[in-house]
């Protein structure tokens, strides 16, 4: 059985480290055992460090694993304002997000994600590949505009590399707050096709364990049909993993129906 996977993405949250620990202390206390579910926390960059440390010292029961929220292509040299994968992975930072739609929203492309991808696998990290489309259109012209995302983002990934990845499904429209998530069904759908192209260009056997995830407005009031009915590897959620008791509900939800 594969686990499920939640990350909490805390985006530029919150402004303190002291809050940033108490979160953290938080959310590792909130579970006594967690089998079958992964979790990860990406912080900012300015709390990495620290918070690996407390993690450490404290010595939870609960084990997170922590992530980043974006890394660099060059593993060093004179990138004013960039963070390198290797650099992360030397701190004990094990997964980074890349091509988020935050990211994206800034200049970030299909290359500059490609290249981002391709260093962080040769420098040990796990990347969690945000894709998905900013409007649905009814031509269906968003499914092309996906199919292009993941082609452009994996090419020349390796067979061997490629079932390290993490897909999380970020359809830009269902994200924010006020906004509608998408439904089980489009997730479902969607997830389906990410699949097959995956299975197109690298062989099913090859991505069959890949986990695809969402990453779109979640909470503990939807998160059970995503996993039941969408059948959902986990989530990324970003304002629910900033309140310790949502973010639990959203962990226990994939830990209890991870059968």
């Amino acid at each position: 059985m594969q686990k499920k996977i939640v990350i909490g993405n805390w985006k530029m949250n919150p402004l303190s480290l002291k809050e940033a620990e108490k979160l953290l202390i938080e959310i590792s206390e909130s579970f006594s055992l967690i089998k079958k579910t992964e979790i990860i926390i990406c912080p900012p960059f300015i709390y990495l460090e620290s918070l690996r440390r407390l993690l450490k010292a404290k010595n939870y029961k609960l084990k997170l694993n922590l992530g980043a929220q974006d890394s660099f292509w060059e593993n060093i040299g004179a990138y004013t304002g960039e963070v390198s994968a290797e650099m992360l992975y030397n701190i004990g930072v094990k997964y980074v997000i890349l091509g988020h739609s935050e990211r994206r929203a800034m200049g970030e492309n299909n290359i500059d994600i490609n290249k981002k991808i391709k260093s962080a696998l040769s420098s040990g990290l796990i990347p969690i590949i945000c894709i998905g489309e900013n409007v649905r259109d009814e031509k269906h012209e968003y499914l092309n505009f996906v199919k292009m995302q993941i082609e452009e983002s994996l090419d020349k990934i390796s067979r061997n590399n490629i079932s390290k990845i993490i897909i999380a499904y970020e359809p830009v429209w269902a994200i924010g707050k006020g906004t509608l998530p998408a439904t089980v069904e489009e997730f479902r759908e969607m997830s389906i096709f990410i699949r097959k192209i995956l299975s197109d260009k690298f062989g099913i056997d090859n991505v069959e364990n890949i986990r695809i995830i969402y990453g779109g407005s979640v909470d503990e009031k939807n998160a059970e049909g995503f996993i039941k009915d969408g059948h959902a590897d986990g989530f990324l959620p970003g304002r629910a993993s900033l309140d310790s008791k949502k973010f639990s509900k959203i962990i226990k939800i994939c830990e209890v129906l991870n059968k």
